[in-house]
C-alpha cells in the first residue's frame, strides 16, 4: 500500500474524529454532475462514465451511512436529460439507472425513493423504480431520493396542480384557497413530503449553480462546491465537505 493512501485514511480519520453528530446535516442533496467530463478525460465512451457515476452513488450511501445521514437525494437525470439528450447516450442512462435501483434495493440498507416525472420514462423502466420504491419503503435505513425525469420548476407545478386538484374534489371555492393557501400546502404536495428539507447541497465537477434542483425545498440549504468530477469524488472530499458545513453558522433566511 502506498504512502499516499496511508496519508489519505489517516487523514479520513481525523476528519471523521472531530464530527459531532449533532452537527451533521439530517438531508444531503447532491448535484451529481462531470460523469461525461470525466470519460472524455480518458478517452472513454460517455456510457463508461455514467457506468462509473452510478458505481460512486453505492460507495457514496456507504460513506452517508458510516456518519449517520438520514435522507440523500440524488439527481441522477433532468427532464432536459430526458428531452435534449443525444438518443445514444439516453438509451444508455435508461439501462444504467435501473441498474442502479436494483443494486441500492438489493443491499437491503436503504428506502429507495424514485422521485420525478417518471411517466416521461418507457413505461417498463417507470413501472419498475414505482415497485422498488414501494418495496423498500418499509426499510430502516437512509431514505435515498433519486431524482430521475426531474426538474425543480416542474415539481412546484405538479405540486400546484395536485393541490388544486385536492381541493377541487373537496369542493373548495377558488377564492377561498386563496384566502387560505400557505407555504405549507405547497410543502405537504411536494416529491419530498414528509421530510426534512435539505440542510446541506452538494455539487460536483466545479459548476457553481443549482441548475433547478430542489428549488422549494433549498431555500434556507448550505451549498457546497467541489472541483471534482463525480466519478472520482473521494470519501475524503465528502468528509472535508462535512467538515465545512459544521462550522457554518445557519440564519435560515435572516
Amino acid at each position: 500500500m502506498g504512502l499516499r493512501v496511508l496519508a489519505y485514511r489517516a487523514y479520513q480519520r481525523v476528519l471523521r474524529s472531530r464530527l459531532a453528530p449533532s452537527a451533521l446535516p439530517r438531508h444531503v442533496g447532491v448535484i451529481i454532475d462531470g460523469n461525461r467530463r470525466w470519460a472524455a478525460a480518458y478517452g472513454a465512451t460517455p456510457r463508461h462514465g455514467h457506468a462509473a457515476g452510478a458505481d460512486k452513488v453505492v460507495e457514496f450511501l456507504g460513506w452517508c451511512d458510516e456518519v449517520g445521514i438520514d435522507v440523500v437525494t440524488l439527481w441522477l437525470l433532468s427532464t432536459d436529460n430526458v428531452t435534449a439528450r443525444k438518443s445514444a447516450e439516453l438509451d444508455a442512462l435508461l439501462e444504467i439507472i435501473p441498474d442502479l435501483v436494483d443494486r441500492l434495493a438489493e443491499t437491503g440498507r436503504w428506502h429507495v425513493n424514485p422521485v420525478g416525472r417518471l411517466d416521461l420514462l418507457p413505461a417498463p423502466i417507470a413501472a419498475r423504480l414505482k415497485e422498488v420504491g414501494e418495496a423498500t419503503a418499509a426499510i430502516d435505513g437512509i431514505t435515498v431520493n433519486l431524482a430521475i425525469g426531474y426538474g425543480g420548476r416542474q415539481e412546484i407545478t405538479d405540486a400546484v396542480r395536485s393541490l388544486l386538484a385536492e381541493h377541487a374534489e373537496r369542493g373548495t371555492p377558488l377564492h377561498e384557497l386563496a384566502d387560505t393557501l400557505d407555504v405549507a400546502d405547497i410543502s405537504r404536495h411536494l416529491y419530498t413530503r414528509g421530510q426534512p428539507d435539505p440542510d446541506f447541497v452538494i455539487r460536483t465537477s466545479g459548476e457553481q449553480r443549482l441548475s433547478g434542483f430542489l428549488l422549494w425545498q433549498s431555500a434556507h440549504s448550505e451549498y457546497w462546491f467541489c472541483e471534482a468530477y463525480w466519478p472520482e469524488f473521494r470519501k475524503v472530499d465528502f468528509l472535508r465537505a462535512l467538515r465545512s458545513y459544521s462550522t457554518r453558522h445557519r440564519r435560515f433566511g435572516s
